[in-house]
């Protein structure tokens, strides 16, 4: 099966590095995977402002 030379980088840095992906998985989980608050969602929603067609024209 082909590997590019870039994925054969990767697989090898990580079987030299074990750690590297552990940190990987811990930080994916402090920053990535958390609990969503739809409440937040939906104010962040509501509050964006529209962007005009063409910014650079003045109305």
């Amino acid at each position: 099966m082909y590997q590019s030379e870039f994925t054969q980088f990767i697989n090898d840095f990580l079987a030299k590095h074990p750690d590297v992906d552990s940190q990987r998985r811990e930080l994916r989980l402090t920053w990535w995977d958390r609990p969503q608050d739809l409440d937040d969602l939906r104010r962040w929603k509501e509050s964006r402002v529209q962007q005009k067609p063409y910014v650079y024209q003045p109305d």
